[in-house]
């Protein structure tokens, strides 16, 4: 599990694409000084077990399905990537829950720059729709962010400098794709009310 707190901005050192998969290098010296061969790291929001390391970064195994359900098959050598660890039991919690199970992927609209910040706006998928509400959660590209605005067919986020300046969002362009997963806890109350609403008086 992460909490959608980038610990380091990464890239991709070198990829190997295969019929079915890749393996990439991801250069990231801060998030594998201590990780060991089956450590979990978030790549862009995507959970990927450590295949091996070395004093630069470490390498992954990419499946066919991740590839197809995530941005991570739009990746080239020197990509910028979202790198975080799981979360340690101790640890503080600094976002929310998030798993680095991509619900899906979207689009970048538009982004209106601020003061000191930037409004950035978000394709919102159909599907995903009904669990992204106004101050919710949501991960982009594994970034923990609260959802200012949302709109029939899109959403919004404002991002601070230190978002812009630390992750892969202060990169990204109009028509880019980026990861999207929502906050787990609405899917479990939809899960568990749906279970209710499905049960007859008396029982």
């Amino acid at each position: 599990m992460f909490t959608g707190i980038v610990e380091e901005l990464g890239s991709v050192d070198w990829l190997h694409h295969g019929d079915d998969s890749a393996e990439l290098h991801l250069k990231g010296p801060l998030v594998s000084s201590d990780a060991a061969p089956g450590a979990s790291i978030s790549c862009n929001g995507v959970c990927l077990t450590v295949v091996d390391r070395d004093e630069d970064g470490f390498s992954v195994f990419v499946m066919a399905e991740t590839l197809t359900r995530s941005s991570l098959g739009d990746l080239r050598v020197g990509s910028p990537v979202n790198l975080e660890r799981a979360m340690a039991a101790d640890s503080r919690f600094g976002g929310h829950v998030v798993q680095g199970h991509v619900d899906g992927t979207s689009r970048l609209l538009s982004r209106t720059p601020g003061d000191r910040w930037e409004v950035v706006r978000f394709e919102l998928p159909e599907d995903l729709a009904r669990y992204v509400v106004e101050k919710g959660s949501i991960a982009v590209d594994g970034v923990s962010l609260t959802v200012s605005a949302v709109g029939e067919d899109y959403f919004e986020v404002s991002l601070i400098p230190t978002t812009m300046q630390l992750t892969t969002l202060g990169r990204r362009r109009p028509g880019e794709r980026v990861n999207l997963e929502v906050d787990v806890l609405a899917k479990y109350v939809e899960k568990i009310l749906g279970l209710y609403a499905g049960k007859g008086e008396g029982e």
